[in-house]
């Protein structure tokens, strides 16, 4: 077994992973440990009693956080007309049609979002083998599908975070960086958490959130006791 180094036990110390802990002691515990050089994203994640095989059991969705999730993206948009020009207005790093499609294709993505108006999937359906695998692909049921560009905009540059279940039922997402406030990073938390609890699929059965923790980038998960974000 490899040895830990001074730093991992250093941040490991005073956790204890088998204890369950309130999401204010848990948010205070993982930004006390974010001692990196650089502002380390706090990151959620969440086991969910789902089989996301079984298309009754998908979870997928998008979230507003409140406080927005730190990190400048870059919005794509497939758009022609008027409505490129309001996505432009909007603040659109990339906006085109035809022409956008032949970049992606050739391997040029300058965004980190993707939103496109319905009319533009027949040509953005052409990019699923590039943007399918990146988690970049637009879809209705996430807001990526729209007329309404620029609030689509709007809303992943202010801090939209998409979420999708993976195949091992866990769906996570960074909600923050470790120089926000602790309030701040348990409301986003919390947000977070009721998208996922309302994105909850007709076939799951049980306990659909089982366990939850807390990290940053370059710290230790903490556990989290799920009643204090649900109220349970």
């Amino acid at each position: 077994m490899a040895k830990l180094g001074k730093r991992t036990v250093a941040v490991r110390e005073g956790v204890d992973r088998n204890k369950l802990y309130p999401i204010g002691d848990a948010v205070k515990m993982v930004k006390e440990r974010a001692k990196a050089k650089f502002d380390e994203t706090i990151e959620v994640a969440m086991n969910l009693g789902v089989d996301p095989r079984h298309a009754d059991q998908m979870v997928r969705g998008v979230v507003n956080l409140p406080n927005g999730s730190g990190r400048s993206m870059r919005v794509g948009v497939f758009a022609r007309g008027a409505k490129a020009e309001e996505a432009k207005a909007a603040g659109a790093d990339v906006v085109g049609a035809e022409d956008l499609v032949e970049k992606v294709q050739g391997g040029t993505i300058d965004f980190d979002r993707c939103i496109a108006t319905p009319d533009m999937m027949p040509l953005v359906g052409r990019l699923g083998k590039v943007l399918g695998p990146r988690g970049m692909m637009p879809n209705p049921k996430v807001g990526t599908v729209t007329m309404d560009v620029a609030t689509a905009v709007r809303g992943a540059k202010g801090g939209s975070v998409e979420f999708r279940v993976e195949k091992a039922g866990i769906v996570q997402a960074g909600v923050g960086k470790a120089s926000f406030p602790e309030d701040k990073l348990v409301e986003n938390i919390k947000a977070f958490a009721d998208a996922v609890a309302k994105a909850k699929p007709s076939g799951a059965k049980g306990t659909y959130v089982q366990r939850v923790a807390v990290s940053s980038t370059m710290g230790p998960g903490v556990k989290v006791e799920p009643s204090t974000l649900f109220g349970e």
